[in-house]
Formats: C-alpha cells, structure tokens, sequence
C-alpha cells in the first residue's frame, strides 16, 4: 500500500512540473530569403495531452494539431499544411520556459531545421 502511495505521490510531483502552455503564443517564423510570417499557436495541455490549432500558413485558416504531447517542460505537435497543391507535415518540438518557448520545426521528408521563439499572447 505505502508504495502505491509513493507512486502516486511521483506521479502527482511530475504533472506539477509539467509545463503550463494552455493559451495563445505566438512567434515571427523566418521562411525563404529572409522573409518571415506571424504564427500563432492556440494549445490546451490536459495532463500529458496537447491539443489546439496553429494559423499563419497562406490563409489557410485554422489547423489542428496532432500527436500533441506534453513531457515536463518538453511539449511536441504535428501538422499537416497544404502548400501550392502539396500536402506535407510539419513536426514541431519545443522547449517551455515561463512565458517563451523555443521551437524546433522539421519538414517530414527534409532535413531543414527551422529554430524560432514563441511568446504567450497577453
């Protein structure tokens, strides 16, 4: 019994220091030749399950996220963009800190790393 308790207790510990990133962020993405777009990203974090939507990609709209996972202060999504009748999917890793986070992006079938900061939305 006392070590289910202690389970539990580690368990309870660990969800606590999970990152708060429920809200909106949103970051500048740098793109070709320099030019860069607003992002924003709308999460909800429930446990270790990310949810939401991003916008900013070519009038696009909304786009849900998936695979959202979050892992202490470590948060990672997936989404799928259309771009010039293409379909590709966009992996996102981040890295939470307070009101910023640092994002990674990967391009399934590139190896281009995109690396930018997103904010918290007041």
């Amino acid at each position: 019994m006392k070590l289910k308790a202690l389970a539990l207790s580690m368990l309870m510990a660990g969800l606590a220091m999970a990152a708060d990133v429920t809200g909106k962020w949103t970051a500048t993405v740098p793109g070709r030749d320099g030019a860069t777009r607003e992002v924003a990203y709308n999460f909800k974090a429930n446990g270790a399950n990310l949810t939401g939507t991003t916008s900013g990609f070519g009038g696009q709209g909304d786009i849900q996220i998936s695979d959202g996972k979050v892992d202490g202060d470590n948060i990672s999504w997936k989404t799928k963009v259309e771009f010039n009748g293409n379909s590709m999917t966009l992996t996102y890793s981040a890295k939470v800190s307070g009101d910023e986070m640092k994002v990674k992006q990967t391009r399934e079938g590139s190896d281009q790393v995109r690396e930018y900061s997103a904010k918290r939305s007041k």
